[in-house]
């Protein structure tokens, strides 16, 4: 029998932040998705909506982005982050929640979600370069 996964001795219990970052590969593959031209019906774009919204929110509170005085070094999971990254979580999600709401995207709003797309992209291969063949499916 073959089996797959991680060997018993890397398995342990999910934490928030692994639940955040799916979630931003998420975002990240439906973002690239759009750009590309792939249709996005009712249940996607509620899809969209619901996990942009959680991203968002995830995003202000570890950047510390609503108090104005980000934290020098937060830690997201294991990746070490600085609060731009948190910024431009944040804007990733305002664009996918436009998106999700059926708001129409330009050319230069395109060019400008596949530009954070391909910086977030870049800060996560770094810390995960593991995951990058997840984050090449769109």
């Amino acid at each position: 029998m073959l089996r797959l996964g991680p060997n018993p001795i890397q398995i342990r219990e999910m934490e928030m932040d692994d639940i955040l970052l799916s979630r931003l590969k998420l975002l990240v593959i439906m973002g690239k998705s759009y750009i590309e031209g792939c249709p996005c019906g009712r249940h996607r774009r509620s899809a969209m909506l619901e996990n942009a919204r959680r991203l968002e929110s995830a995003s202000i509170n570890l950047g510390n982005l609503d108090t104005g005085s980000p934290h020098p070094n937060p830690k997201w999971g294991s990746m070490e982050v600085d609060h731009i990254f948190f910024q431009r979580v944040k804007l990733l999600a305002v664009m996918i929640k436009a998106i999700g709401k059926g708001f129409p995207m330009g050319a230069h709003r395109k060019h400008a979600m596949r530009e954070n797309i391909d910086i977030i992209c870049e800060t996560i291969a770094v810390n995960h370069p593991s995951d990058m063949p997840f984050l090449r499916v769109a």
